[in-house]
């Protein structure tokens, strides 16, 4: 049988390409397509503590069995299954323009919020003791979409707030530029607060977005945060370490 496999981030470097078609025996599972890579590009077994992988847009453990036609992605820890249809589809984005946060914030606000808390994730001129030139964002943009989706959809069930809108930017930024906009609208301050901390907490932990700094002499992937231990891992791996997003 026949999967499509994608690479992202550190690993889509080291694989060489973003993707791969692979031709599976029947009945094989992620743990199959992480051994076959593994064997392909011995410097994989270094990030197998730290990686996740998906089927068709959604986590799964190694044991996770594939059928032809499957998307499967190996995952590095990102920057960085509930129904979304509470959130506006307009209010969660992903866009390569510059983010508008006055806009945005203008079309949320209604008289009946007491509060509007709005977290802009800014582009620094410097990480690891140098001068930052740019930086580049990608995502696994369908995936990354749901995720995002599903995120508000949990904060507004999670929280009493009446609407969230969470925005990310990929491509190119310079500095000073918005990558990532959360706002929160509710009656009271201290959900708002609430709902935005867990929100951005959660999206640089889950949500498969990836950045690479760029400086004066060379680029890195972004080291990423660990994923949370409810995401299914491969056998063997422990919940903690990190590699590049």
């Amino acid at each position: 049988m026949l999967i499509r496999v994608l690479f992202f981030g550190a690993l889509k470097d080291l694989a060489g390409r973003p993707s791969d078609s692979l031709d599976l025996p029947e009945n094989s599972t992620l743990a199959d397509v992480l051994e076959h890579y593994e064997a392909q590009l011995p410097r994989l077994r270094e990030f197998a503590a730290s990686i996740a992988m998906s089927v068709n847009q959604q986590y799964a453990g190694p044991d996770a069995r594939l059928r032809s036609g499957d998307e499967v992605a190996l995952l590095p820890p990102v920057s960085g299954g509930s129904e979304p249809a509470e959130c506006p589809q307009s209010h969660v984005q992903i866009v390569r323009e510059r983010i508008n946060t006055e806009a945005l914030l203008a079309q949320i606000k209604r008289p009946e919020d007491g509060a509007a808390v709005v977290f802009e994730g800014v582009v620094r001129n410097h990480t690891r003791d140098k001068r930052t030139l740019y930086l580049d964002y990608e995502a696994y943009e369908e995936m990354a979409l749901k995720q995002m989706k599903e995120l508000a959809a949990h904060a507004l069930r999670q929280f009493p707030v009446r609407d969230v809108a969470i925005v990310h930017r990929l491509g190119r930024l310079e500095i000073g530029e918005t990558s990532v906009l959360i706002i929160v609208a509710s009656p009271h301050r201290a959900a708002a607060f609430d709902a935005c901390c867990w929100l951005i907490d959660t999206l640089k932990r889950t949500v498969p977005i990836w950045k690479k700094e760029h400086f004066e002499d060379g680029a890195v992937w972004a080291d990423g945060e660990p994923f949370p231990a409810e995401v299914p891992r491969p056998a063997g791996s422990p919940a903690g370490g990190r590699a590049s997003k």
